[in-house]
């Protein structure tokens, strides 16, 4: 007797080429069976998902979820993970760099052990993380010896290092955290993590050449966040063509991730990338507890401005599934449908509409598919989403007729 039965969902799992109608039954938090027809007498519960798509458990692999070390009303970094995770379709959040060295004990000791949603994390280079804010990014706020061994004591849960290429940082610095960096990826066999594109007011002059020097610098598995940013340090050169950098990182390995957030998803730069045959192996979102409810909202909607750039819905799961899975060197127990794994499914529903998408330097984008979650499956328990980061819930802005906008 199975504990759960999904039935009649249209799977989608690029990850083991499984598509179409199936029936997934689940006992003991893990997937039992998968079949056409399996009879409902076999199962405790039913779940109908007839119309909705079934697809590996969301895997977002850029966020900010370290919730509670800063005070909401102060700051708007941090996220409750499940609200962000289980309850936004998202079965797995990888934070990204929230914490450093010095404050990630709570981290582990608060946050991990009281989500629902599978958690892990990238340590961030500077010991305070983001607390302090960038402006605090000199070279006494890196510790690394502070840094190994915050890592040697969580294996598994840290999956690597974040550095930001911004800030003060830039000009004072240069490159010497990217170096540090990977020399302490390299101590622990974790990975890094690079943030390209100078969030700066007044941005440094010296973004361009050391995103290009960065990129000479990683490895294959390293994980260059913010892609298809506008800001300056990114992707383009001053022709809108790809830097060869890019093109040569790609080639060793080298995986790149779109990590939309509230200040780095240009359309125009994301549809320059595509165009010139670079498209991101990542969907994120670096949704932060502000972001939730502007800009970004979560990783289903990122995950639809990626079908209104052109690209199709295989694909985008794919991103967010068996691209993240790998990603994170965890293709063997992450982001495919299989039996014997841990049940972790999203259900998604695709609504069709005139949607419109804006990114974050205020350019609109229309589509006509709209992802949002239905419910998902965390190790076999079922969790529903919340209302939703809209006033209206889950959906877009959707475009009427007459050309007004309404939820």
């Amino acid at each position: 007797m199975y504990d759960l039965l999904i039935r009649n969902g249209e799977v989608i799992d690029p990850g083991s080429d499984l598509t179409g109608r199936l029936d997934i039954a689940i006992s003991d938090g893990k997937i039992a069976r998968i079949a056409r027809g399996i009879d409902i007498r076999e199962s405790r519960r039913v779940m109908d998902v007839t119309g909705r798509h079934v697809v590996p458990g969301l895997i977002d692999l850029h966020t900010h979820v370290y919730w509670g070390m800063t005070t909401d009303g102060a700051s708007d970094i941090n996220a409750p993970p499940d609200l962000i995770g289980v309850q936004s379709g998202v079965t797995t959040l990888v934070d990204a760099g929230s914490a450093g060295s010095h404050i990630f004990g709570g981290f582990a000791r608060y946050i991990v052990p009281t989500a629902r949603t599978r958690l892990f994390a990238f340590l961030n280079i500077y010991r305070t993380g983001l607390l302090l804010g960038v402006a605090s990014y000199g070279r006494n706020a890196i510790d690394l010896e502070g840094t190994t061994r915050t890592i040697e004591a969580n294996k598994g849960l840290i999956q690597g290092i974040k550095v930001m290429l911004t800030g003060p940082a830039l000009d004072e610095l240069g490159l010497e955290p990217v170096d540090l960096a990977m020399r302490v990826a390299k101590e622990t066999k974790t990975r890094l993590m690079v943030h390209i594109g100078d969030l700066s007011a007044s941005p440094s002059p010296r973004a361009a050449g050391l995103t290009r020097k960065a990129l000479d610098m990683l490895d294959a598995g390293d994980i260059v966040s913010h892609v298809c940013t506008g800001k300056p340090g990114g992707m383009l050169d001053d022709e809108g063509r790809v830097i060869p950098e890019l093109l040569d990182a790609r080639n060793r390995g080298v995986i790149l991730d779109s990590a939309h957030g509230r200040t780095n998803l240009s359309f125009s730069t994301a549809r320059r990338l595509i165009e010139q045959g670079v498209v991101p192996d990542v969907i994120s979102s670096d949704v932060t507890l502000g972001g939730r409810t502007w800009i970004v909202y979560g990783l289903t909607e990122c995950m639809s401005k990626f079908l209104a750039l052109g690209l199709s819905m295989e694909e985008v799961i794919g991103m967010a599934t068996t691209n993240a899975a790998q990603a994170l060197g965890m293709a063997d127990s992450l982001g495919t449908i299989q039996v014997g794994r841990e049940a972790d499914l999203s259900i998604l529903e695709v609504v069709e509409g005139e949607w419109e998408f804006v990114d974050t330097v205020g350019e609109t984008l229309q589509g006509k598919k709209a992802i949002v979650p239905v419910a998902t499956i965390r190790a076999g328990e079922v969790v529903v989403p919340d209302w939703g980061p809209h006033p209206w819930g889950w959906l877009p802005v959707r475009r009427t007729p007459s050309g007004d906008y309404s939820g």
